[in-house]
């Protein structure tokens, strides 16, 4: 893995959680049907910054997003590898979405709202319990 052994940082972790929470708020405020592809890329971003808050309190950093979800395959097992897989897909469709203006399906987002909130809580659980 290319990751870069640092310092841990906790408090920069804890700052990525509180920032990752008011994503989650700007979620819940987007019309479903018409910023669909901006939400699924506001999931992606808290699953992301959640990931680099664990390798930050672990004493790694990483510049590659394919990284962090390497980092998580291996040293996380709560994550089945449907999980790790959607991860990867889902890191490929925001890149559409960032640099080709892609547009994703609202019924893309209907069906794996649930796994996007399933996989954060247990990102949101490792961070707690490694902040304790």
């Amino acid at each position: 893995m290319g990751l870069i052994k640092i310092s841990p940082n906790e408090e920069r972790a804890r700052s990525i959680l509180e920032m990752t929470k008011l994503i989650a708020e700007r979620i819940k405020s987007q019309d479903k049907i018409k910023m669909a592809s901006l939400i699924i890329s506001d999931y992606y971003e808290i699953i992301k910054e959640l990931i680099t808050a664990v390798l930050l309190i672990d004493g790694y950093k990483t510049l590659s997003h394919k990284e962090l979800i390497e980092y998580i395959k291996e040293n996380h097992k709560i994550f089945s590898m449907h999980e790790i897989s959607f991860l990867d897909n889902l890191r490929i469709i925001r890149n559409r979405i960032s640099y080709e203006g892609f547009k994703v399906e609202t019924s893309y987002l209907t069906r794996n709202e649930n796994l996007f909130k399933l996989i954060i809580g247990k990102l949101n659980d490792i961070v707690g319990r490694e902040l304790r």
